[in-house]
């Protein structure tokens, strides 16, 4: 069954050049891949975007994001995913390893969250949780929170609760710690037990 050309094209719904043109490449095919390969192994975090900038500003080639593209794509190159943040892995004893909450009580945390009310005023909160039952056991709010606050919860904290093996804090109030740092307060495990 001999069929023309046109013909088969019309019915195909394909244009007829398409039949005869061969895809031919550019002749620096090869060369900008081994530069794309070369940079994107150099700068691992970059996409095909930085990767053309840079091909352009640094390599000297003349060339657009979509060709870098399709070479990108064709190599199967990817940006890595970003690795999570790691917490800290040792405690202010100098060990290395991250305690993990084992029962109630064995570690709280404590922290500070900040925001503003509609009006725009600025107010802070100090939430403390137990990390075992991830309850939040005390939260204050105020304008301006201090460390002498955060000694008051926690004092009226082991009153009330008892005294936890291990206090965990992100040291926000350093600058303001050290003013009553010099004023050591102890804890004792019995004085919960006593009142």
């Amino acid at each position: 069954m001999k069929l023309s050309e046109r013909r088969v094209c019309r019915v195909l719904g394909q244009h007829r050049s398409t039949q005869r043109k061969r895809p031919r490449g550019h002749d620096d095919e090869e060369r900008l891949t081994a530069d794309i390969v070369e940079l994107a192994r150099q700068y691992g975090r970059y996409g095909y975007r930085k990767i053309a900038a840079l091909l352009r500003s640094t390599a000297g080639w003349v060339v657009n994001d979509k060709r870098v593209e399709r070479i990108w794509r064709q190599e199967g190159l990817k940006v890595p995913q970003k690795q999570p943040k790691r917490g800290r892995l040792w405690l202010n004893d100098g060990s290395c390893i991250r305690l993990r909450a084992e029962r109630r009580n064995h570690v709280w945390s404590y922290d500070f969250v900040e925001d503003r009310t509609h009006e725009g005023r600025k107010y802070r909160m100090l939430n403390v949780v137990d990390e075992f039952t991830h309850e939040c056991i005390a939260i204050r709010i105020e304008r301006k929170l201090k460390s002498i606050d955060v000694i008051d919860v926690l004092s009226d904290l082991f009153i009330t609760r008892g005294v936890p093996e291990h206090v965990r804090s992100d040291n926000v109030l350093h600058r303001e710690a050290a003013a009553t740092r010099r004023q050591k307060i102890s804890f004792p495990q019995h004085a919960a037990a006593d009142l």
